[in-house]
């Protein structure tokens, strides 16, 4: 039987073992705004719902999961590529967030994360008063003293 000795896919795998760091992970994610809710959605594939932590700290959003694959005694690995270990994301949330009503689901290895806005940070309409009088209306403007007259 011959073997064909390929150094490309040798070097590959010694560099994959180098670079192969045991520790957090981490999780590929998008992030929109929808309306008057921002919705992270991060791929989380064969992890278990149970292991899921999700916390807030001040302004910090914590996301870890944790891979655990099944060990298969007296077998012999062809390829193994499937990872196991912890995963780990970490957002600064800012200002103007809803932290009291975060929710989060699981669903087909996809955790979608709902952080809605704050009330106070939601744009609002601002309505102008006339007067009817002939007396100068000024605007001021915050930066400076400029001033427009009519």
């Amino acid at each position: 039987m011959a073997m064909n000795y390929d150094p490309f896919r040798e070097l590959d795998r010694v560099a994959g073992a180098l670079m192969d760091v045991r520790g957090p992970r981490v999780m590929p994610m998008d992030l929109y705004r929808s309306g008057d809710v921002y919705v992270l959605d991060a791929d989380m594939p064969g992890i278990d719902p149970g292991s899921v932590d999700i916390d807030v700290d001040g302004q910090l959003l914590t996301i870890r999961g944790e891979r655990t694959l099944a060990s298969h005694d007296n077998v012999k690995w062809l390829t193994r590529e499937r990872t196991a270990g912890s995963f780990l994301r970490q957002l600064n949330l800012g200002q103007g967030i809803d932290l009291d009503n975060i929710s989060a689901k699981y669903a087909n290895g996809v955790l979608s994360v709902t952080i809605p806005v704050s009330e106070a940070a939601k744009p609002r309409k601002i309505e102008v008063s006339t007067e009817n009088t002939d007396q100068q209306a000024t605007l001021t403007v915050k930066e400076g003293e400029k001033h427009l007259g009519k």
